[in-house]
């Protein structure tokens, strides 16, 4: 195990650096200058003093060693509009992006799963039916279309809910963003749990259980769910990456104050620094997600050994 935690999170390096790299470089090469839209004096001195102090002189392989030299102490630099520590930008959006993506996650999996395995449990039945015409809505809707129904019909027309904002630090402003954002992996979650199972319902291990007299309830509870677990938990992990970035649209359009939000503000802005750190914490955390997903396959299925 522990020779296992030591080589994923040696693979993680060039992942990192590579991502790292690569926005550097972008936002190197596109055009516009920070400086320009900072400053009201068009005098090139002027602008060139501004370059000099934001480090922006410099050749690009010269600021990206810096860079790579201060990530190394755990320093992401300082942001270009604010001068404050990117790293305190990050902190004080990190709880809100959190608070949404486990919400969104739970909503997800607390109707997403039970909803797939009824259906497999009757395929072809009316809850199969209805469920996979669950699935196939919920992966069709565009969330930011979904945002602005939710948004109509439960706090303008309806008053029941907040429409945008974070308020007291979540609680019934988080509703419509988690719903916004959770339907999508819901359905995913319900069509990949329904043939999960009913992939495993054929499997020799199963009839063998049957054909030994154990009842359906423990033939479900001790080999269909275990097993189909293990494939649940893999798409989980894959979707907790994919709302970090989805969060992006959702966070904006009920203007909760989480990192994605803050990702499009410094795009906008060319918070080049502000950017960098943004994208690597995403990225960092969908990299310790899949590996935490890694070590609870082995918790779930004993057969499942780390080399």
């Amino acid at each position: 195990m522990l020779s296992f935690l030591f080589r994923r999170l040696l693979q993680t390096i060039p992942t990192v650096l590579a991502v790292v790299a690569l926005v550097f470089v972008l936002f190197s090469v596109v055009p516009g200058s920070i400086v320009s839209s900072m400053s009201d004096d068009s005098d090139p001195q002027v602008e060139l003093r501004m370059k000099k102090q934001l480090g922006l002189d410099q050749p690009v392989y010269v600021r990206f060693g810096v860079y790579i030299a201060r990530l190394a102490t755990g320093d992401f630099g300082t942001s270009f509009r604010t001068r404050e520590p990117v790293t305190t930008m990050i902190a004080k959006r990190a709880w809100p992006t959190l608070q949404l993506i486990f919400a969104a996650m739970a909503f997800s999996v607390a109707i997403g799963v039970p909803l797939g395995f009824i259906a497999a449990l009757k395929p072809g039945g009316i809850v199969d039916t209805l469920a996979m015409v669950v699935a196939v809505s919920g992966l069709s809707i565009a969330k930011f279309w979904l945002g602005l129904v939710l948004m109509y019909l439960f706090a303008l027309k309806l008053g029941w809910l907040p429409s945008f904002g974070y308020g007291d630090g979540g609680g019934k402003y988080l509703i419509l963003p988690a719903v916004t954002l959770g339907v999508s992996p819901m359905a995913l979650f319900a069509r990949t749990t329904r043939a999960a199972v009913l992939e495993i319902m054929t499997a020799d291990f199963v009839r063998t259980a049957r054909s030994k007299g154990m009842s359906e309830t423990r033939v479900v509870k001790w080999h269909v769910m275990r097993n189909a677990l293990v494939i649940i938990l893999t798409t989980v992990g894959l979707q907790f990456g994919a709302l970090m970035g989805q969060a992006v649209v959702v966070e904006k359009l009920f203007s909760w104050p989480g990192i994605g939000s803050l990702l499009v503000d410094s795009v906008l802005q060319r918070d080049i620094p502000a950017v960098q750190g943004s994208i690597l914490v995403v990225v960092l955390a969908f990299l310790a997600i899949n590996l935490l997903i890694d070590l609870l396959y082995g918790v779930i299925d004993p057969r499942i050994r780390y080399a």
